[in-house]
């Protein structure tokens, strides 16, 4: 996390992806307290695709390439009504990550592992 001062400050995170929801990624941010649960945000993953290389995302999420004198990293801001927070994420973890979803699945084939019959079920299931 970098600190209003610039400085970075280490949060332990968690990137996971789920083919049964594919056009998303999911980001678990641990808390180092006892009574800390961790927070998640789950947000487009072609938005994390397009902020490697430029600024993406308005709102809530935004993602830009970030340079610093460690490295290469990806700048992820994040918005809510309880605060802000700006991420810096080393660029080469995120590559990784990523190519991982799309072996699961590749990109714009993420319709075909979308359950839409499933999806209604459980909506009406709620009612």
């Amino acid at each position: 996390m970098v600190a209003p001062d610039a400085t970075a400050l280490p949060v332990r995170a968690s990137l996971r992806y789920d083919p049964e929801d594919p056009y998303a990624v999911h980001v678990l941010f641990h808390a180092e307290t006892s009574a800390g649960e961790p927070v998640g945000w789950s947000f487009a993953r072609e938005l994390l695709v397009t902020g490697l290389d430029e600024p993406a995302g308005i709102g809530d999420v935004r993602v830009w390439p970030w340079a610093s004198t460690r490295g290469d990293f990806v700048a992820l801001a994040l918005s809510s009504p309880d605060g802000n927070a700006l991420f810096e994420v080393p660029r080469s973890v995120l590559v990784r990550f990523l190519r991982r979803t799309y072996i699961a699945v590749p990109r714009g084939r993420e319709s075909e592992h979308l359950d839409v019959d499933a999806a209604v079920s459980r909506l009406l299931a709620d009612r």
